[in-house]
């Protein structure tokens, strides 16, 4: 098993930065512009949001965010995972690691928005294998052909994933 540590980052190390430009950059090649809803660098230091990034031997391998709408709901943001990194496991434990901090703070949902073009496959496969279900857009989203909508209801027993 991959040795992983999940960390608190504040955004600052040249790596973390490249991670999200590459997110970004992803984001806007595969969805209409108006309908990419993924945080830029100052988005992800706004109160509120938690970043976190995840490292193998001293190596950046992805990182995600938590954005918390209400004291009983949070919204997972910028799950990425470096493509040399993809495949062994590491936004499973990412997702997991979230799950888990969404329940330490007394969450009772934990909702996402993602693609639903075919780039965006693996990710909604992940998310389902973790108990999430599709659910109308929540928060300040609005429908969107591009964007599926996922939710897990932290009130009940967790799922076991594959």
């Amino acid at each position: 098993m991959l040795a992983l540590t999940i960390e608190p980052d504040d955004l600052t190390r040249r790596p973390v930065r490249d991670l999200i430009t590459e997110h970004l950059a992803d984001m806007y090649a595969t969805s209409p512009a108006e309908s990419v809803y993924a945080l830029d660098h100052a988005g992800l230091r706004e109160p509120g949001v938690s970043f976190w990034t995840s490292w193998g031997e001293g190596v950046l391998l992805g990182c995600a965010a938590l954005k918390e709408l209400s004291p009983s709901e949070g919204e997972i943001k910028a799950m990425r995972t470096r493509p040399e990194a993809r495949g062994r496991g590491v936004a499973a434990r990412m997702l997991a690691f979230l799950v888990e901090e969404s329940r330490r703070r007394g969450y009772r949902r934990v909702s996402l928005e993602t693609g639903s073009q075919d780039f965006f496959a693996p990710a909604r496969r992940l998310y389902a294998r973790h108990g999430f279900v599709s659910c109308p857009p929540f928060a300040d989203y609005g429908p969107d052909p591009t964007s599926v909508f996922m939710t897990l209801d932290l009130t009940v027993t967790p799922p076991t994933p594959d």
